[in-house]
């Protein structure tokens, strides 16, 4: 089965007889309806509503993994412990280095189910510590194809919102659990209906410039290349300024290079369109 080694992705476990409750007040994540075998996408917000960390999370006998980019993992350790407080909750670094990923089979005993690429129709399960040695570039490029981005990789933390990256389609984002550190902003774009930046797959008609160029609309721009994996690629774009240039025929491109752009398939989203225009 196609298999990959995630030598830049660590664990944190949470254990302890409050660890659930303080997850489910803290994190975009409905933790209480977290079944087991799962690996659900979440985000630790700013109290403005950004994403400060993100990672995926899944039950792991009595307490959690939370898995998330080495880079970050010691400084959410340090977040997640000033929120702790009094709370019955032990935080300490997972046992194993890295995760290994397979796709397309089930990797057996110990790997959970991976929520987002579901979604996307992909079978992809996750397991904590290195079970195969196959290139994280062919992980990369999978999750590209399906559009599922990754901080890092295709946006700055504390730069986008959960909406942003699509965490409110991949169960990644609660809005009836109840208070959480940034809910009342999202919640607010969820019923207003004013989110705007989406993650969008781009083709290119020649190789994809680097990753942090600009994407055009007649030369105003709309959004901003992430990852890159020749004409493929992640952006981070404004859905309104990409449906109007769609909507006019205005041609879009990143750098020299002419692109199409699509939200995802499994999203459900569409570029929106103005009214006169839908009804002509």
């Amino acid at each position: 089965m196609p298999a990959a080694y995630l030598p830049s992705r660590s664990l944190i476990r949470l254990t302890g007889k409050d660890a659930q409750d303080f997850l489910q007040g803290l994190i975009t994540t409905d933790i209480d309806s977290l079944p087991e075998g799962e690996a659900r996408p979440g985000a630790l917000l700013t109290p403005q509503g950004k994403i400060l960390f993100d990672f995926l999370i899944w039950r792991d006998g009595e307490g959690f993994f939370v898995e998330t980019e080495t880079a970050q993992r010691e400084a959410l350790m340090r977040r997640l412990t000033m929120y702790k407080l009094r709370a019955a909750v032990e935080i300490a670094a997972g046992p194993q280095d890295g995760v290994s990923v397979f796709w397309g089979e089930d990797a057996g005993k110990g790997a959970v189910t991976d929520a987002a690429f579901a979604k996307a129709g992909i079978a992809l399960t996750r397991a904590p510590g290195k079970l195969d040695d196959g290139p994280e570039a062919a992980y990369h490029v999978l999750r590209t194809e399906a559009g599922i981005p990754m901080s890092g990789h295709d946006y700055a933390l504390q730069d986008a919102f959960p909406h942003d990256v699509l965490l409110d389609q991949t169960n990644g984002l609660s809005f009836r659990k109840g208070c959480y550190v940034g809910q009342e902003v999202v919640s607010r774009m969820q019923h207003r209906g004013t989110a705007r930046r989406r993650v969008a797959i781009v083709s290119g008609e020649a190789a994809l410039p680097a990753s942090g160029t600009e994407i055009t609309a007649g030369g105003k721009p709309v959004g901003t290349l992430g990852s890159v994996f020749g004409n493929k690629g992640l952006a981070i774009v404004r859905i309104d300024r990409v449906g109007d240039a769609l909507a006019r025929g205005v041609p879009l491109s990143a750098g020299d290079v002419a692109v199409s752009l699509t939200l995802p398939a499994w999203s459900g989203l569409s570029f929106p369109v103005e009214a006169e225009e839908a009804e002509t």
